[in-house]
């Protein structure tokens, strides 16, 4: 779910009063920068009170930037917050107090639905809604899934496969299942959605803490830094016959400190990890944690499966072989007729090829003039019996797998056809033979079709240093084939459970992440190895409960798009703290000649210091007066980047940290002298300070 208005009015109004609910001070000390920001801001004011009612303007300003710069970061942390907690409040309208058709020893009772429990079977037909998360152990049906995915399309759940399982709150369209409920009341899928997209249960990923670790330190040099400059300043100002008392006080020591130590990347860096999972959220992808959304930025090894994600999931017919003797629109004709009945992909791909190549338009063909073959496991093959005028058959036309042609026509199979049979194979497509009354017409080139764009995704991931491998079942040469076609950098053809848990750990001990996805309840020893694991919602229980990840869309290529998430979160908070700390430049330059400037002056000139003073601020009190206020203001500015990213490209580490250098580095050196340059011509010309 996308947010149409990023700077919504109800969204806005509750994230300022969110704001001063998170000047507690337990919250702030979660985040070391902000509480040492909120116990200076509290210092200042506590001294503005003990002077009351003869307190300065110039300290009252400063104490009003101090809590502005702390309510800055409450506000931007918030908004983030409040994005997700949208998308919660819109499932949380979808639960809904209903009747379940409870099954106990064949007999249906009525009972609310939150009185199920896990192992409870249910009954669902028709217009019914499914009481709670489980899985069908009986029946097939249509499921409208739109409350959880926001994909009107309905889907097919049914019992024994991979699309088995079933959420809370969904509704059946079609036909009848038996449902037995896999999670107890407050434990549903929709639960736990709601407590994961309310951050209610986030937790800080390892990148984060690190983080958070790196900028405490640098909080206590500088806060030991600054404690100091007073013992310095009162000496020197001794030394020199002078007195600083005036100038160094501690409402402007206060505001050093906080200008010095990181409080713009300090105030940003929680914004930034939930509007990392919040995208994902706006992708229809929910993570479990925000540990799974950093891994995805930094994976090396990401593993798809062929079928659905690298093709497009059905065979396709791509070309007609006819046999020496026949022609191709000979060939292109038989093989329409034994496909009109057949309705799968596969048989409706034939009967367009034949229209496309050669205009032949399908006939319509009565019960009194043909009887169709329908396909079957047992015979191998599908097709059409034309029929006489007596109703006798005197056309049989069949296509289906070469083992079961070559019986029915009894072993008269031609030699050039062998041939174009393991060229077909080799390119990874699948051949079908076609036959009149006995006689071999050619071949169907079916072929699993590629999708389109893949392969220069697959290029951009690789651009990335990210190596992709397709898994499948075929066979190798089969694999070999799509494989190069597709662009990725290796495969694993045959696959099963056991090599794919296999391939996951081998990587993993070369030290290298790995991302997988998956549906099925064999996939699920893999996807819990796996460090990035993505599991569809149309898939097993056991595969939900494994992954790391639910995409509600049950698109496979999604991964991609996670990847791309992961990374755009990782660059922003690198892109951010690098202007953080870039932008501490310009504060040096303003306060600290506004506080030693004067130092060692002679009769009553300018001393050494004040040449630190580039920007030839109007006085020490419009200097330290800019700083801070430039400080609280590049918060709010920083919001809508913090929030939305840093715009993602596909490129490698090098060339990443050299942009990110010139962009965020440079520019957090260059946009503070001119802001606080600016903060400083109109606080001196409005007579804010004198």
């Amino acid at each position: 779910m996308k947010d149409k208005n990023f700077w919504n009015k109800d969204l806005v109004s509750t994230a300022v009063l969110e704001s001063f609910i998170k000047l507690n001070p337990k919250t702030q000390f979660r985040k070391p920068v902000m509480f040492v920001t909120l116990v200076g801001a509290a210092m200042v004011t506590a001294g503005i009170i003990q002077k009351l009612p003869h307190y300065s303007g110039f300290e009252f300003q400063i104490a009003l930037w101090l809590w502005f710069t702390v309510l800055f970061a409450n506000f931007a942390e918030a908004m983030a917050e409040g994005h997700g907690k949208a998308r919660a409040e819109s499932l949380r309208k979808s639960k809904v107090e209903i009747l379940a058709r409870l099954l106990e020893n064949g007999k249906e009772t009525k009972v609310p639905a939150s009185q199920l429990r896990k192992g409870d079977t249910v009954v669902c037909e028709a217009g019914d809604p499914i009481p709670g998360d489980g899985e069908v152990i009986e029946g097939i049906a249509s499921v409208d899934e739109s409350a959880i995915t926001g994909e009107s399309a309905p889907v097919i759940r049914e019992s024994g496969g991979d699309r088995s399982a079933v959420t809370g709150g969904t509704k059946v369209i079609s036909d009848r299942i038996v449902v037995r409920i896999s999670a107890d009341p407050g434990q549903s899928f929709v639960d736990r959605m709601i407590a994961l997209i309310e951050n209610a249960s986030r937790q800080k990923t390892p990148n984060e803490i690190a983080l958070n670790l790196v900028l405490s330190a640098l909080t206590i040099v500088f806060l030991l830094a600054v404690g100091s400059l007073k013992l310095f300043a009162d000496y020197s100002a001794t030394a020199g016959g002078q007195d600083l008392s005036a100038i160094v006080t501690v409402p402007v020591l206060v505001s050093l400190l906080v200008c010095l130590i990181p409080t713009t990347i300090g105030g940003l860096l929680s914004a930034i990890g939930i509007a990392g999972m919040d995208r994902l959220v706006q992708r229809n992808v929910i993570a479990k944690s925000g540990r799974a959304v950093e891994a995805a930025g930094d994976i090396d090894v990401l593993m798809l499966d062929k079928t659905g994600t690298i093709t497009l999931g059905n065979r396709m017919a791509s070309a007609f072989v006819p046999a020496l003797g026949v022609t191709e629109q000979e060939l292109a004709e038989a093989a329409q007729l034994a496909s009109l009945a057949d309705e799968t992909p596969e048989g409706r791909s034939i009967v367009v090829l034949a229209k496309t190549k050669f205009q032949l338009r399908a006939k319509e063909l009565h019960p009194h003039e043909a009887r169709f073959i329908p396909f079957s496991a047992s015979t191998q093959f599908s097709g059409v019996e034309l029929l006489d005028t007596e109703r006798k058959p005197a056309r049989k036309i069949l296509k289906g797998a070469i083992a079961a042609i070559k019986v029915e026509c009894g072993g008269k199979f031609p030699s050039e056809l062998d041939k174009a049979q393991a060229g077909i194979s080799n390119q990874g497509g699948t051949p079908l033979a076609v036959i009149d009354n006995g006689r071999v017409l050619g071949l169907i080139h079916l072929k699993d079709i590629v999708k389109g764009g893949i392969k220069e995704r697959f290029s951009q991931l690789r651009k990335m240093g990210i190596k992709t491998v397709m898994i499948t079942g075929d066979n190798p040469l089969t694999a070999a084939a799509i494989a190069a076609e597709a662009g990725v950098d290796d495969f694993m053809a045959q696959a099963t459970p056991e090599s794919k848990l296999a391939r996951i750990r081998l990587e993993q001990a070369s030290g290298r992440l790995v991302a997988m996805t998956g549906d099925g309840t064999n996939d699920a020893p893999a996807l819990a190895q796996a460090d990035v694991a993505v599991t569809m919602n149309t898939g097993t229980q056991a595969a939900r409960e494994a992954g790391n990840m639910v995409d509600l869309d049950s698109n496979p290529t999604k991964l991609i798009e996670i990847v791309e998430t992961g990374k755009q979160l990782l660059m922003t908070r690198g892109s951010l703290t690098t202007f953080s700390i870039a932008n501490d430049i310009a504060k040096y330059f303003a306060i600290i000649p506004a506080v030693f400037g004067a130092l060692y002056a002679v009769n009553g000139g300018a001393g050494p210091l004040s040449v630190l003073n580039v920007m030839r601020l109007h006085s020490p009190q419009s200097a330290i007066l800019s700083a801070i206020i430039f400080n609280a203001l590049i918060i709010v500015a920083l919001i809508p980047l913090a929030l939305r990213g840093v715009k993602y490209i596909a490129v490698d580490a090098q060339t990443l940290l050299r942009r990110n250098m010139f962009i965020y580095g440079l520019g957090g050196i260059v946009v503070p002298f001119i802001g606080i340059k600016l903060l400083d011509m109109l606080i001196s010309a409005v007579g804010l300070v004198g």
